[in-house]
């Protein structure tokens, strides 16, 4: 009787299953899945409070207080004061403005890029492919942060610090999306689905766009949930040694840039660990975030 009741079980989880579209399914794995739903609810967390910094906080970023200089975390300042007297949480918070804009607009910017060329490239193929593979493979073996120091070092000035800087990364960082979009294209196409829409006189763009596209979405949501936790990376490495965000825009890499000497690291930790953990848990929770979209949309995948 409890081998029927198992068996009966199971079937009835099958077919329930059968019932919901591979994106249902997807989203109930994923909210099984804690720890990213507990990175998730950060990152929520963490933008709210960042958009909203305006209007939680009335302070004035930008002003210089010289008789509140350096002072340790109090009632007044909760995270205490930098070197120019400003109040390190409320720059922390809008720091964090900056550091998600750039991470999410980059990742928008170089997901949408790698898309177009890799979904081209695999389902044109021939001369095409060779032409736009070996383009990627131009972007790939240049040198990252050389090229995004000269570039942002001629664009700054005639664009806004900030775009100038997402522009720039988005020019220079799109090829890995690019081969992996390439290769589920190329194993998508010889699908019998592909064949039929091809028979019936579908157009390229319309069997891209219609009928590829959405059966690769899955892995191109992961990709870009893992390649904004790298956008940030980047930009905060490229402010930390002055060529990311210009000095007088604040972002996390930025107030990490201005904590360098010694004095600063060793005497003053309240001005740089903030900006340090604020980076840390975001890019942990993104990656957090990403195995768990990987997980949920992995069809082997039982979590």
């Amino acid at each position: 009787m409890e081998v029927v009741t198992n068996k009966n079980d199971a079937e009835r989880k099958i077919a329930s299953q059968s019932n919901h579209s591979p994106w249902a399914l997807a989203r109930k794995k994923f909210i099984r899945n804690k720890l990213a739903m507990v990175s998730l609810s950060f990152l929520m967390l963490i933008s709210l409070l960042s958009i909203l910094a305006p209007y939680i906080l009335n302070v004035d970023i930008a002003r210089v207080d010289f008789l509140n200089i350096n002072l340790p975390p109090s009632s007044e300042h909760w995270f205490g004061t930098d070197s120019n007297g400003r109040d390190v949480f409320a720059r922390t918070l809008y720091g964090g403005r900056v550091s998600l804009l750039i991470g999410l607009a980059s990742t928008l910017c170089v997901t949408l890029i790698g898309t177009i060329i890799g979904a081209i490239a695999g389902y044109v193929g021939g001369k095409i492919d060779q032409f736009l593979m070996r383009l990627t493979d131009f972007v790939l073996t240049f040198p990252f942060t050389v090229f995004v120091v000269v570039l942002n070092t001629i664009l700054i000035g005639k664009v806004s610090g900030v775009w100038t800087l997402i522009m720039v990364i988005s020019l220079l960082s799109w090829g890995g999306t690019a081969r992996i979009v390439r290769s589920k294209i190329l194993a998508e196409k010889e699908n019998e689905y592909i064949l039929a829409a091809i028979s019936v006189g579908c157009s390229p763009f319309k069997v891209i766009v219609k009928h590829l596209l959405p059966n690769v979405a899955s892995t191109i949501i992961v990709q870009a949930s893992l390649l904004m936790a790298v956008m940030i990376v980047v930009e905060s490495s490229l402010s930390f040694i002055g060529f990311g965000v210009p000095a007088d825009t604040p972002s996390w890499g930025n107030m990490l840039s201005e904590a360098r000497n010694s004095d600063v690291l060793q005497n003053k930790p309240w001005i740089w660990v903030p900006p340090c953990l604020a980076i840390t848990f975001t890019i942990l929770s993104i990656n957090f975030v990403g195995e768990g979209l990987k997980d949920a949309f992995n069809p082997k995948s039982n979590r």
